[in-house]
């Protein structure tokens, strides 16, 4: 049986974090809510700042993303940060549980900000300007995860029962609203110089440490648990041979518009799955494992995370399709230079923005009253309805005149 501590805020809450909110003050909650709604904020606007300013950044390091031996490059920009996110999260959630949620996210704070400025300070040019920011975007993914993984469960800690759902949707506002947020900023900043997309999360970062480390304290009972190495090990590597052959999946392979004939990419997809597969069954006979499958038995938490799930595919496919329909097709058709379509994009997305930040509150105040499965459900119909319409835009005329403009190019260079 797990060892239960006794909680270590009061220790850690001594002179000036005290002063400054203890655990036991009546504003503590609001508190810890400001600041994780800052980091969550700051780690999901950088998923999509850099989508967006990719055509600055690749100009600011001299390189053509769109030459075949540089594809490679620009799918790496936009995935490395949400791999690592996403491969770490979990385990990373199950260290706050250990040693203390507050501490890890702090830690979070601070990974995230090196990574940033070393982001920004890129000494390179070229593919090493390319490779640095790749593996330095990982560095900051895994800050990003610190953050994420323990944000939620914070909040948790902090607000009684029937405050949760409010907390929980301002936060969502971050999480959800951040990747919007971030469009928009990515498209202004790149405008003046790429390297401030990635210096602008700078000055938040280091408030959010400091403010952090003089305000948020570890509130929950630890337990000692034991790391499940076999199961974070498999995860690790089943969802990383996955995510790697859905990024090149989309990449033209043996004369064909996407790799599905390509046997590294078939490789990386059954080997990741039956490594996930081999991850189940680890799980579901450690003694402690680092996920418990038994919660899917729990119809709302299944059903749940199913829903979130779909919700975040459509959402990041949406997102990431517009940006690329908007930079490459509709922006430059309609008289749009190539270096403006960052910011004229980004532009066109406010909508999406708007409606996210005004509705992600409000549904959590909602949910407190009336239950949250009315709101949930109505809001992925009305999603639903929303990718109808969409479908309803005239994109193959718009694909006529793009495929009429570049035939009438090359007659041109003849």
């Amino acid at each position: 049986m797990p060892t239960i501590e006794t909680s270590t805020a009061g220790p850690e809450a001594t002179g000036l974090r005290r002063r400054w909110a203890g655990p036991d003050s009546p504003r503590y909650k609001w508190v810890a809510l400001s600041n994780t709604t800052l980091g969550v904020l700051m780690a999901t606007m950088n998923s999509s700042i850099v989508l967006i300013s990719l055509p600055a950044i690749f100009r600011g390091i001299h390189i053509d993303p769109l030459q075949p031996d540089n594809i490679s490059y620009l799918l790496w920009m936009i995935m490395g940060y949400m791999l690592v996110t996403a491969v770490l999260v979990v385990t990373l959630g199950r260290l706050g549980d250990m040693h203390g949620r507050a501490k890890i996210y702090n830690a979070g704070f601070a990974v995230f900000t090196v990574a940033s400025i070393l982001l920004a300070v890129d000494p390179l040019d070229g593919t090493g300007g390319a490779m640095w920011l790749i593996i330095v975007r990982v560095l900051q993914g895994i800050g990003g995860a610190m953050l994420m993984a323990n944000a939620t469960a914070i909040l948790t800690d902090a607000f009684s029962a029937d405050r949760r759902g409010l907390a929980v949707g301002i936060n969502a506002v971050a999480a959800i609203g951040g990747s919007f947020i971030g469009l928009l900023v990515g498209g202004v900043l790149s405008e003046v110089d790429w390297r401030l997309v990635f210096w602008v999360s700078v000055p938040f970062g280091v408030i959010g440490t400091i403010w952090a480390y003089l305000s948020l304290h570890d509130t929950n009972a630890r337990r000692a648990h034991k790391i499940d190495w076999p199961g974070n090990i498999t995860f690790a590597i089943g969802l990383i041979l996955l995510l790697v052959g859905i990024v090149y999946v989309i990449q033209p392979y043996g004369g064909h518009a996407e790799g599905w004939t390509n046997p590294f990419v078939l490789g990386c997809l059954a080997f990741g799955l039956l490594t996930l597969g081999a991850f189940c069954i680890i799980e579901a006979r450690v003694a402690q494992p680092m996920f418990n499958l038994r919660l899917f038995r729990i119809p709302a938490f299944a059903f749940g995370n199913v829903a979130t799930l779909m919700s975040s595919l459509s959402r990041g496919g949406l997102q990431f399709m517009l940006i690329i329909w908007l930079q490459g097709i509709w922006l430059p058709l309609h008289g749009y230079d190539y270096s403006e379509t960052p910011l004229w994009s980004a532009i066109y997305m406010v909508p999406l923005t708007v409606g996210f930040l005004g509705a992600a509150p409000v549904a959590g105040w909602l949910s407190d009253r009336f239950g949250a499965r009315t709101f949930a459900t109505g809001g992925l119909v009305i999603v639903a309805l929303t990718f109808g319409a969409l479908l309803m835009l005239p994109t193959g005329a718009l694909a006529c005149r793009v495929r009429a403009s570049g035939a009438m190019a090359s007659t041109s260079g003849r």
